[in-house]
């Protein structure tokens, strides 16, 4: 099947009770048994079912499910938030004296998070681009993780997965990717070398900004040293899938980040159209690029711009589609809160991947508590703008930045 096909005909798409096209929402705590026998042999994993909603629920599963089909995934764990899953999937297998390799331009909140996992003895190597030649040069024997983001939010850099992966599959490290900004349209990372993805959910799984979500896909093609990962070591038995064997049964379950069987069913109601609206997000950005290319007062940034470096990377990895993220500088911080309040259609929030399009100023609020020179890293300026492209009509959203744009310049 087709990407479109796939999202409504799959497996995991298939029909659920009574008939039902979608599965029922299983809003409850707990799940009653016959027998006190029949639950404990749910608890133990020695019977299918479910007995509690923070380890297990029904919608949760079927959610779940469709991710991993569409990832190529052997496993999927979803979690109460983007964030959710980044750290759980991170703690399941570091400890003290371990070290991250990360990308610079990470999302504000991740680099935040490194910053938290400092106190517990994790520390991370920051390399200004996710490239081999960078990355190579900080790998030691305490590197348990290599992490970055495809697109990289709001910097749009650009990573080479294939090559990044090989470099760390040379040196038995799994490869963690955030694959928000991308979305299994634009690419299956997981065929590309990726072991572990993760997604926000909240953004473009989602698509109308209405369910706070994360999720976890392992690969199940990396092979685990369990002498390198100790905590894996219990889970032995489960081989490459040992990962999503522990987070289930102890790290992500006794964390307790799981998501709501509510938000799971609105994230599956978004899948169904998440390749129309990713296909049309794309365009949109692309034109809305081209054509602030070409007006004076601004400077753009866009991975699908053919004066872009990252262009190359674009047409390999993504079949020329740049994904959703549109960034310009106008200026100055005054500037571009003039720009910003003056569109009218553009809405000022912090979210992305939204059927509307959406503004931010970063560096005010995203990379509030970020050092300058991680803002810089990040492409992260005073004047920065980060542009959430919708699936509105491209006119509109064209007009509404050029006419935001001449009213700060002075042409009205």
């Amino acid at each position: 099947m087709e990407f479109c096909t796939k999202l409504l005909h799959d497996k995991s798409a298939g029909r659920f009770q009574n008939g039902a096209t979608l599965p029922p929402i299983s809003q409850v705590c707990a799940f009653s048994y016959e027998s006190a026998e029949e639950l404990e042999k749910v608890f133990a994993g020695k019977a299918a079912g479910f007995a509690y909603t923070r380890i297990s629920n029904p919608t949760v599963d079927a959610f779940e499910r469709r991710i991993c089909e569409l990832e190529g995934g052997r496993a999927a764990t979803a979690c109460s938030s983007g964030m959710a899953a980044i750290s759980s999937a991170l703690l399941n297998i570091l400890g003290t004296g371990d070290e991250i390799i990360a990308g610079a331009g990470l999302f504000g909140g991740t680099v935040d998070l490194f910053r938290n996992l400092k106190e517990y003895g994790i520390t991370t190597k920051f390399v200004t681009h996710m490239t081999i030649d960078e990355i190579k040069k900080h790998i030691t024997y305490k590197t348990k993780v290599i992490f970055g983001e495809i697109i990289g939010n709001p910097g749009l850099d650009v990573m080479d997965i294939r090559s990044v992966s090989e470099l760390a599959h040379e040196n038995n490290i799994p490869l963690f990717v955030d694959a928000t900004t991308a979305t299994p349209y634009l690419i299956r990372s997981i065929e590309y070398g990726a072991d572990i993805v993760i997604h926000s959910s909240s953004k473009y799984i989602n698509g109308n900004g209405n369910s706070i979500s994360g999720i976890i896909t392992d690969s199940g093609n990396f092979k685990w040293d369990f002498d390198k990962y100790p905590v894996l070591a219990p889970y032995k038995k489960y081989g490459r899938l040992a990962f999503t064997a522990r987070l289930k049964n102890d790290t992500w379950r006794n964390i307790g980040g799981c998501l709501s069987p509510m938000n799971a069913y609105l994230n599956l109601l978004g899948i169904e159209t998440l390749a129309l609206r990713v296909e049309r997000i794309c365009e949109n950005a692309l034109a809305l690029a081209n054509a602030l290319e070409k007006t004076n007062g601004v400077k753009v940034n866009y991975p699908a711009l053919p004066n872009n470096p990252y262009y190359p990377l674009v047409q390999k990895q993504f079949g020329g589609k740049g994904g959703g993220i549109v960034t310009l500088r106008a200026g100055s911080k005054e500037k571009a809160y003039a720009l910003m309040n003056a569109l009218k259609y553009a809405l000022n929030a912090t979210n992305i991947g939204d059927t509307k399009t959406l503004v931010i100023h970063p560096a005010s609020t995203i990379y509030l508590n970020s050092t300058e020179e991680q803002r810089i890293n990040a492409g992260v300026y005073d004047d920065t703008i980060r542009i959430s492209v919708g699936i509105e009509d491209a006119r509109d959203i064209i007009e509404d930045f050029t006419q935001a744009i001449e009213k700060v310049n002075g042409k009205e």
